[in-house]
């Protein structure tokens, strides 16, 4: 975002990349979104013992407006998949995504209606880390090679080609993105997402599958708010 995004790439400019590439990476600010467990981990990456500070990372920013890097902490919910989207579309070009812990790169042991199996169904991920959850030592690993990653990226308009290669249309408009991308790193593994993937920005979108643990024929009875309130005694 800024001169750098316009310049052209190639031959002339290659010091001014690897000079815009080595500020890019040496400042690289993360966005605040711990989701589960693996936020611990996250949290003590940035304590005084492992200092991301030594990285440029300097401080988690509240603000996405001020942020570079997202780092998906956890499972996300299909409640919390629009906020995830909205954080990353107010995030400046460019832009990072990674997904640190098994949950957040493939649904993890939550293989249910409630949890999307997988980030990169709503925002490209440009780095998995895997664990359960992963220490902060793997943690600083991913982040240095997302550093070698911004090393070797081209000025220019680069990430609308590479979202496009990796399945994404561009602009990306909410309202008519479908988040199934096909990264290349992952189609050789044997994943249980679905194939029609929902738009979880749509209200409404996302089937709710009939409870299994009931009899044919038979119905679950909730008690209301009022009898709930009560102990569940009354009728």
């Amino acid at each position: 975002m800024g001169l750098e995004e316009n310049l052209p790439s190639g031959v002339l400019l290659t010091n001014v990349e690897k000079l815009v590439n080595w500020t890019r990476k040496s400042s690289l600010w993360p966005a605040t979104f711990g989701l589960a467990c693996c936020a611990i981990e996250m949290m003590t990456t940035g304590a005084p013992r492992y200092d991301l500070a030594r990285f440029g990372m300097e401080v988690f920013r509240a603000s996405p407006r001020q942020a570079d890097l997202m780092i998906v902490a956890g499972r996300v919910s299909n409640k919390m998949a629009p906020v995830l989207r909205q954080i990353y579309d107010q995030m400046p070009e460019p832009r990072w995504v990674l997904a640190m812990g098994v949950c957040a790169s493939s649904g993890g042991m939550f293989n249910n209606y409630a949890i999307v199996q997988g980030v990169d169904h709503v925002v490209p991920v440009d780095m998995y880390l895997p664990g359960c959850p992963p220490r902060p030592e793997m943690l600083i690993d991913a982040i240095l090679k997302i550093h070698a990653k911004i090393m070797d990226e081209p000025l220019g308009p680069k990430r609308a080609a590479e979202l496009a290669e990796s399945g994404y249309r561009t602009p990306m408009v909410p309202s008519s993105v479908k988040y199934a991308p096909k990264h290349k790193q992952l189609g050789a593994l044997k994943t249980t997402h679905t194939p029609d993937v929902p738009n979880y920005l749509e209200p409404g979108s996302q089937p709710r599958p009939a409870p299994n643990a009931l009899a044919p024929g038979e119905t679950l009875e909730l008690p209301s708010l009022a009898d709930a309130a009560r102990g569940g005694d009354a009728k």
